[in-house]
């Protein structure tokens, strides 16, 4: 499609703020910016890694994120980790209080990954 030249950012909502900047610390991605929106009563928080900008809108008065069933829209992000480094990554995450699932391999790739999800439950791809 004529125009489009890349992906801009990826805006998250967040329950608590603190919680889901360390986890994305954790993850490799650092604070660019944050912003409080007194009139909104929320705090954005936009962080950068890999090429990548998450914009974290960190407000608790929005509803839990369904999970099961899944409902439609973002199923999960996928960020990907250099081979071999799977555990690294994991080992960091646990090291913080989450709880990586057990590694597996992508069945049409044959790449090592799991996931994990944020402090709201959004499931985090780790892909090699």
């Amino acid at each position: 499609m004529s125009g489009i030249c890349g992906l801009h950012h990826i805006a998250l909502l967040c329950s608590d703020e603190p919680r889901s900047k360390v986890f994305y610390e954790q993850l490799g991605f650092t604070v660019t910016a944050r912003h409080e929106r007194s009139e909104r009563g929320d705090v954005i928080l936009m962080m950068r890694g890999y090429g990548i900008t998450l914009e974290l809108f960190c407000d608790a008065k929005h509803p839990p994120r369904p999970t099961s069933p899944e409902a439609f829209g973002l199923r999960h992000l996928a960020l990907r980790v250099d081979k071999g480094a799977l555990d690294i990554v994991t080992d960091r995450l646990r090291a913080v209080g989450y709880c990586p699932e057990e590694p597996r391999f992508d069945s049409f790739t044959h790449e090592a990954m799991t996931f994990v999800k944020d402090p709201d439950g959004l499931p985090i791809e780790l892909h090699e």
